[in-house]
């Protein structure tokens, strides 16, 4: 087959731009020989279960799904009765880019909250958790938050802390969207286990497209008591892979050693570098803290239309025309210098 597009072309849109890392590559191929169990009854899937709990505790079982959509819905679906709902925040993934799954194919209602950082507090939580035993309103029941957030903001061990121990006093569980969990534990140097399990959160949507993966997330229980028939509502949800070895082979490699740090320290280290090549540019102003690997400024509209003809970003608000520079795995120093010297061209 020939290629079809230009190899050394990036794109700042979308960490789900970037191709598969080579590791990822070779642990697929080395789960390729012969024939195994399908359904996930292969000796991958059952050795990714130690992989995850040297991340998460003895106590963790993954779920692997296909994509981040499944991971969440089926996560949360799994934590809720049908009369039930989550709390999140207005720019939560689930409320505002999975295309209604949540409600459409999960049935799950979702209460919003207005969070400019993007971050819950237990303050914003109490704004929806109201209403238990009121039959006229969806009862709340999950608390779900995202690290890093939609606006790459960080959630620190404590505040999650804090988080989880406010909901649990409430009867609520929580669920953590870890599309970019790796980019924060990255960000702020400690172990997935300070985010998730040491701080009380009950189930995470582990994410593995986005750094580095061919394709494959992760419903990982933390709490069995707050998640239940997760299997049979994955299976339900169309999301048991029969060659469920491909996906298990590649986290293996992603979380057997330290590939999934190099990967987001690199993607961070690179968003740090764009935030100080354009900061100090007339006419810009980042307008988000740079904490995990994305960049969020505002341009002139004309200036945006000219530069996405030459590199691929997402218009985050048209109204106040913030955009939003995502960087990678793969974003190398030089994809930085080019996009940032375009920036400045466009700017004059």
């Amino acid at each position: 087959m020939i290629p079809r597009h230009d190899p050394d072309l990036k794109a700042f849109a979308s960490d789900n731009y970037a191709g598969v890392h080579p590791e990822i590559l070779q642990a697929i191929v080395t789960a390729n020989g012969g024939h195994q169990v399908s359904y996930g009854d292969d000796v991958y899937t059952e050795a990714l279960q130690d992989v995850f709990r040297r991340h998460f505790g003895p106590d963790a079982v993954a779920y692997p799904v296909f994509n981040g959509t499944a991971a969440n819905v089926v996560s949360l679906r799994s934590m809720t009765a049908h009369w039930e709902a989550v709390i999140c925040a207005e720019t939560a993934h689930i409320n505002c880019d999975e295309g209604g799954a949540p409600e459409v194919v999960g049935g799950i209602k979702l209460h919003t909250v207005a969070a400019p950082d993007g971050k819950l507090t237990p303050e914003l939580v109490d704004r929806q958790a109201w209403g238990f035993g009121d039959v006229h309103r969806a009862q709340p029941r999950v608390v779900s938050i995202s690290n890093s957030t939609e606006l790459g903001t960080v959630y620190t061990p404590g505040e999650i802390r804090a988080l989880c121990d406010h909901a649990h006093s409430l009867g609520l569980a929580v669920h953590l969207d870890g599309s970019r969990l790796t980019n924060a534990a990255a960000a702020l140097d400690v172990p997935i286990a300070a985010l998730t399990t040491d701080a009380g959160v009950d189930v995470v949507s582990f994410g593995g497209t986005k750094i580095g993966l061919l394709y494959g997330e992760a419903v990982v229980v933390l709490n069995p008591s707050a998640a239940k028939g997760v299997d049979y509502i994955r299976k339900s949800f169309m999301q048991l892979s029969s060659k469920m070895r491909f996906v298990s082979a590649q986290f293996e490699a992603l979380l057997g050693g330290d590939l999934w740090q190099r990967n987001a320290r690199h993607a961070n280290a690179m968003a740090r570098r764009l935030h100080e090549a354009v900061r100090d540019l007339p006419g810009l102003s980042v307008v988000r803290p740079v904490q995990a690997n994305a960049v969020f400024a505002v341009l002139p509209a004309e200036v945006t239309e000219r530069l996405q003809k030459r590199f691929r970003f997402y218009t985050w608000n048209p109204a106040t025309g913030e955009v939003r520079w995502m960087c990678s795995f793969d974003t190398t120093p030089d994809d930085i210098d080019a996009f940032a010297a375009a920036v400045a061209e466009e700017l004059q």
